[in-house]
C-alpha cells in the first residue's frame, strides 16, 4: 500500500477523515444555532468524555457549523493556574471582528471593543503574571464603568451581555468554545456560571461549548448549583461498531482500497472503538498492507507499530509527568482496575489504593491531587478515582516495575 495515500489521521485534536458515530451531536448544535437566532431560550453546551475519544475534534467541527451560519467565534484551551480573563479577551476580541463587517454601524462595534478593551487591560494589574498580560491591540479607547470592576463575575457579565447585543444586532449569535473546561479556576469557573445564567434569562445570542474531562460536570456543579440546569451535557464515548467500521472503511474506499470483515473484527478489538486508537491502527495497518482487500493477518503483523507509537506518545509522555510516588499511586490503580471481562479500566475506591499499598489513605492525598491536577486521574464519585486516558490501566500493567 503507498503510504503516501494513507487516509488516517492520529493526531491531537486533528480531524480524521471520516467524523463517523457524531451525527447526532451535530443535529443538536445545528437546531441550537437556529434557535439563539431566532431569540428562543436555549442553553450552553458542555461535552465531556476521556481523552482520545474526539472532543477536541467536535469541538472545532462545532465552531465551524457555528462560522458557516455567520456567527462570531473564539477559541480558547483553560490551563491550571492561568486566569480566564486574558484568553476570553483574545477569543471574544476574533468573535466581535467576525461580526464586525456584517454591522451596519462602526461606531456601536467600537463601542463594544472599548468595552473589550477595559476588560483586557484589567489583566495586567500589577498582582497579574505576566503570561495572564495582554495587550489588545484595540484601536479605540477603553470604556469607562463597564467590565472594569476587576471582580470577573461582574466584569464578565457584562462584557458578554454587550458583546450578545452586538449579535444581536446582526441576526446572528457569538459562541465561545473552551476546551479542558475541567482546568478553569473555582473563580472563573463561577463566573463564567454566572454569566451565562445572566444570558440565558436574558435570551442573548451568546452560548458557550465547553468540552472537558469526565468530572466537568462535578467542576461546574460545585461552583454554582444551577448548573446542572445551566447547560446540556453531552457525554462523547467511543465509537461503537459501525461508526468505527466507517471511520476505517469510507477513507479507504475513497482510495480504491477494501478491509475484510475478519480485519475490521481485528481492528474493533484492538482499539475498544476510541477514535484516537482507531486512527493509530488503521495507519499502521495501511502502511504493513501489501495489498487489497486488507486482512486479519495484516493487522496482526502492523498491531506491534501502532502499541509502539501508543506506548511512546500517547502512554509514555503522560507516565513521565508524574513522580515517583504518583506513579506508585497509578500502578495501584492499574492493578485494582483490571477486570477480564471489560476492556476499560474500573474507577477505583481510593480506600483499596490505600490498603494495597499499605498506607493510610490521607498520606496518598498530595499524588491522588497532583494527578488529577495534571490530568492523569479524575474522581467521578466520591471516594473513588479512574484514569483519564483509555487503556491506560492496561498499559501500566505491561510495563515493568
Amino acid at each position: 500500500m503507498d503510504p503516501v495515500r494513507n487516509p488516517y489521521a492520529p493526531g491531537a485534536g486533528q480531524r480524521p477523515p471520516e467524523l463517523a458515530g457524531r451525527g447526532r451531536e451535530l443535529d443538536v448544535f445545528d437546531v441550537v444555532l437556529e434557535r439563539v437566532a431566532r431569540g428562543r431560550p436555549e442553553r450552553s453546551l458542555v461535552l465531556t468524555g476521556l481523552r482520545g475519544v474526539g472532543k477536541t475534534v467536535l469541538l472545532n467541527t462545532l465552531r465551524s457549523a457555528a462560522i458557516g451560519r455567520l456567527w462570531g467565534t473564539g477559541k480558547i484551551e483553560a490551563r491550571p493556574d492561568q486566569s480566564l480573563r486574558r484568553p476570553v479577551s483574545g477569543a471574544l476580541h476574533m468573535a466581535i471582528r467576525e461580526l464586525a463587517p456584517h454591522h451596519r454601524d462602526p461606531d456601536r462595534v467600537d463601542e463594544v471593543l472599548g468595552v473589550l478593551k477595559a476588560f483586557a487591560l484589567r489583566a495586567n494589574d500589577g498582582n497579574a503574571k505576566l503570561r495572564d498580560r495582554w495587550a489588545p491591540g484595540i484601536d479605540v479607547p477603553p470604556a469607562r464603568g463597564r467590565a472594569d470592576s476587576g471582580d470577573i463575575e461582574i466584569d464578565l457579565v457584562e462584557l458578554f451581555t454587550d458583546a450578545a447585543s452586538l449579535a444581536t444586532d446582526v441576526g446572528t449569535g457569538i459562541a465561545l468554545f473552551i476546551d479542558e473546561m475541567q482546568d478553569l479556576s473555582a473563580t472563573d469557573v463561577s463566573a463564567l456560571c454566572a454569566a451565562c445564567h445572566e444570558l440565558s434569562q436574558l435570551g442573548a445570542p451568546l452560548i458557550v461549548v465547553g468540552a472537558g474531562l469526565p468530572h466537568l460536570p462535578a467542576v461546574l456543579s460545585a461552583a454554582k448549583s444551577y448548573s446542572e440546569r445551566l447547560f446540556r451535557y453531552a457525554r462523547i464515548d467511543r465509537l461503537d461498531r459501525d461508526a468505527a467500521d466507517l471511520a476505517l472503511g469510507v477513507p479507504a474506499e475513497r482510495e480504491g482500497v477494501e478491509y475484510d470483515q475478519e480485519a475490521l473484527d481485528l481492528l474493533y478489538e484492538k482499539s475498544g472503538g476510541y477514535p484516537y486508537f482507531v486512527q493509530a491502527y488503521g495507519k499502521a495497518t495501511w502502511d504493513h498492507a501489501p495489498q487489497t482487500p486488507i486482512t486479519a493477518d495484516d493487522v496482526r503483523v502492523a498491531a506491534p507499530e501502532a502499541e509502539g507509537e501508543l506506548a511512546v506518545g500517547f502512554f509514555g509522555s503522560r507516565f513521565e509527568r508524574a513522580t515517583p510516588a504518583e506513579r506508585e499511586y497509578m500502578r495501584a490503580m492499574a492493578a485494582l482496575s483490571d477486570d477480564p471481562g471489560n476492556d476499560m479500566d474500573a474507577a477505583v475506591p481510593t480506600s483499596e489504593i490505600a490498603i494495597s499499598l499499605g498506607r493510610k489513605p490521607a498520606s496518598l492525598s498530595p499524588a491522588r491531587d497532583a494527578l488529577i491536577k495534571k490530568g492523569l486521574i479524575y474522581s467521578g464519585e466520591r471516594g473513588t478515582v479512574a484514569f483519564t486516558v483509555p487503556h491506560f490501566g492496561r498499559y501500566l500493567r505491561t510495563q515493568p516495575v
